[in-house]
């Protein structure tokens, strides 16, 4: 098996287990080091499971599918999307029970299969406007 098909291999593993909920088993996939640059400020992989935990905390069916993977070496860019129903607090603001769509576009290196680091573009504007937390435009 080639690099790239070992690494999506290992991408598709995580977002198997994240649909799963599974956020200590997808702990096992990324590298201690691993950093998130995000538009809102760098993560870490401690950071990430939180994350992770508190998505499904806030929207308890929360599934990613992925529909575009792309890999050359160590490299991968995907989109994602999420979907979920609003059933707890999320970022301050009450359930609403409404079933959101999240986007997702990111590049992702992968080194040993671990993560090690990613580049994401998260559509939260999008996702705040679903939940009715900022006007639509």
């Amino acid at each position: 098996m080639s690099i790239e098909e070992e690494n999506k291999a290992t991408l598709l593993h995580f977002y198997e287990l994240f649909n799963q909920n599974k956020p200590d088993k997808c702990n096992e996939l990324v590298a201690p080091e691993f950093i998130s640059h995000r538009t809102t400020g760098d993560i870490s992989r401690e950071d990430l499971i939180k994350g992770i935990t508190m998505l499904f905390t806030a929207f308890p069916d929360f599934k990613a599918t992925i529909e575009h993977l792309v890999a050359e070496g160590n490299m991968i860019a995907y989109r994602e999307i999420c979907i979920g129903t609003h059933k707890g607090e999320f970022m301050g603001i009450a359930p609403t029970r409404k079933r959101v769509e999240m986007i997702n576009t990111s590049i992702l290196k992968i080194i040993d299969g671990k993560w090690v680091e990613a580049w994401p573009t998260l559509d939260l504007m999008r996702l705040m406007q679903q939940l009715g937390a900022i006007p639509s435009q």
